[in-house]
């Protein structure tokens, strides 16, 4: 590439570094893109078997993360379960998180009669239904990293009454956020970038009828509540909108069935009211982290694991049983 003639060397170097960046960000999405064609043009159950072989190689592979899965369990199932149990729980973890990152790419591009003979649906009816002649309700739907959780933008094909919703924090690596919004809302799912695009959220929600799904089972700012039997960090945003916005509050949860087979399914209405009064945010999402408390024992190995959820207790012990204050699945 020649200089551009009278431009200052840092003008020049600029020009260069930027035309750089241009060219790894095209190469970069153009070998992504040719990754997720030849993924999608496998069958599903195919695509989940090559998953969980590289997931289970990464276990030997990812010292680190694998030192944050075991110290996560440990930390949660230490007194209730041996080490050789622990292990065993982290590695089929990182089977299924291997086994579920790549069917999120094949099923991306399924289309819902492809996709329905995998996928399960149970619980739904509880979900407000619209009348002819009744306002347009909006739903919120507490969900965390569990099973395939980009199925959960599907919901939209079984009620295509509600208007699917959620949020997402968009990648720093221009090239690879493009690619993650390729497989994003092609059944009309809509997406929201948490940081720049709230206010078209609030829009659609003052509008009604949209079931806004919210992932709450992450290090966030807002509330220390415990998650089996440590305080942690944890998001307000499901209450707050529940609240503002007078919308029904569930959880839903993806199960792994088998492979390559999932069942979403919507756990009983938490109460955003008592006696007719609003209850506070951090009793609403108390009882929010109950519902993934007791989801988590059920299949320990269908969370992720591998994120750093208490950050500022790893090295603390619960003041109480968390086994008794856990409700039974």
């Amino acid at each position: 590439m020649n200089p551009v003639p009278n431009m200052p060397d840092s003008q020049q170097g600029i020009r260069l570094g930027s035309c750089l960046q241009l060219l790894v960000n095209t190469l970069i999405y153009r070998v992504g893109r040719a990754v997720i064609m030849f993924i999608q043009m496998l069958s599903l159950p195919l695509v989940a078997r090559i998953g969980r072989a590289v997931g289970g190689l990464v276990f030997h592979l990812d010292a680190r993360h694998r030192r944050v899965a075991l110290k996560n369990l440990t930390m949660c199932f230490g007194w209730e379960k041996s080490s050789e149990e622990i292990s065993q729980i982290a590695h089929e973890n990182f089977r299924r998180i291997g086994e579920n990152y790549l069917c999120m790419v094949k099923t991306a591009g399924m289309c819902f009669e492809e996709l329905k003979h995998h996928l399960e649906f149970s619980g739904f009816e509880k979900l407000q239904q619209k009348g002819d002649k009744e306002p347009a309700l909006n739903v919120v739907a507490a969900i965390g990293h569990f099973g395939n959780f980009e199925l959960y933008s599907r919901i939209q094909d079984i009620r295509p009454d509600l208007q699917g919703a959620t949020t997402y924090r968009a990648l720093k690596h221009p090239a690879m956020n493009r690619l993650m919004q390729s497989l994003r809302g092609q059944n009309g799912c809509l997406f929201f970038e948490r940081r720049t695009q709230g206010r078209k959220l609030r829009e659609l929600l003052n509008r009604g009828g949209t079931l806004l799904g919210l992932l709450v089972d992450q290090n966030s700012f807002g509330l220390r509540s415990p998650f089996l039997g440590h305080d942690c960090n944890t998001s307000l945003a499901p209450a707050v909108l529940a609240l503002r916005y007078n919308c029904q509050l569930f959880s839903i949860i993806c199960h792994r069935v088998e492979l390559a087979k999932w069942r979403l399914e919507v756990g009983e209405q938490i109460p955003t009211h008592q006696s007719g009064i609003p209850r506070s945010s951090q009793d609403i999402m108390r009882d929010v982290n109950r519902e993934l408390e007791t989801t988590v024992r059920r299949d320990p190995a269908n969370w992720f694991w591998v994120h750093r959820r208490w950050k500022e207790a790893e090295r603390t012990r619960p003041t109480s049983d968390p086994v008794a204050a856990i409700p039974s699945a």
